[in-house]
């Protein structure tokens, strides 16, 4: 398995973690639900300092290097403030009462 964290800092983008919160709902979901290789992908955000990121995990570094429509560094302006791809060691998932991940956070809750 191989991930990737990218993140950007908002400020001087004219987009803020609020107005990217649209694109999520709007777009960015239902792409990344679709993409080959991709096991989990969760944006990310720090609203007091306007960050805003993701957190990929890929069933492979071969899928991880495949292109990606960057759509968000587009919206943003700019590439990403950070961007680092790393070996995963293990995974876990711990107990929890959750039926499945998809749908949750702030873009999609409420």
């Amino acid at each position: 398995m191989h991930a990737v964290i990218v993140w950007w800092d908002l400020a001087g983008s004219g987009q803020t973690v609020e107005s990217l919160r649209t694109y999520l709902r709007d777009e960015a979901v239902d792409r990344f639900s679709r993409v080959s290789g991709l096991r989990l992908k969760i944006w990310i955000s720090d609203t007091a300092r306007q960050r805003w990121g993701a957190v990929l995990l890929w069933e492979t570094a071969e899928a991880a290097a495949a292109p990606l429509t960057p759509r968000a560094a587009e919206l943003i302006g700019f590439p990403a403030t950070f961007g680092g791809a790393f070996d995963v060691e293990a995974t876990v998932e711990g107990p929890h009462p959750l039926a499945s991940l998809p749908g949750r956070g702030l873009a999609l809750e409420g």
